[in-house]
């Protein structure tokens, strides 16, 4: 006589396999595209901040036709305040008329931060200068 094994239990666990295989795999793509987020956040207003701080001129020198440069105090505080009024984390430097940021954004994950996967720091950073001449000379 033959005896056949017993497979009570085998499905059981060939399920919880699989779930914790896919539970793994969704919070790898929703932390994953959480940290992208959270990248293009601090990218974002790093271009931002610097776009303001850059738009800040030394208006006397400009309007005497002298030269187009930032007024370092006033670019300085136009790019923090942009920073603050976002809530993000940042420094500021204008230097030569180039106003440079960079930010830093904390991304908490939500999948991985069950496993204890803590916060994740994410930076920006990026520089503008006001530019001189007619549209055509810029754009074309």
């Amino acid at each position: 006589m033959i005896r056949q094994l017993d497979e009570r239990g085998a499905i059981s666990l060939f399920v919880i396999v699989i779930t914790v295989a896919l539970l793994a795999a969704i919070g790898l793509v929703v932390d994953g595209g959480g940290k992208i987020r959270a990248l293009e956040r601090a990218d974002e207003a790093a271009r931002e901040a610097a776009r303001a701080g850059s738009q800040m001129l030394d208006v006397p020198a400009a309007v005497r036709g002298e030269r187009v440069e930032v007024d370092p105090g006033a670019g300085g505080r136009a790019a923090r305040a942009y920073l603050a009024a976002t809530g993000v984390q940042g420094t500021v430097s204008v230097s030569g008329g180039l106003v440079t940021v960079s930010t830093r954004v904390e991304y908490r994950p939500v999948f991985l931060g069950l496993v204890g996967v803590g916060p994740v720091a994410v930076t920006g950073e990026a520089s503008a200068r006001p530019v001189m001449g007619s549209e055509e000379e810029v754009t074309g």
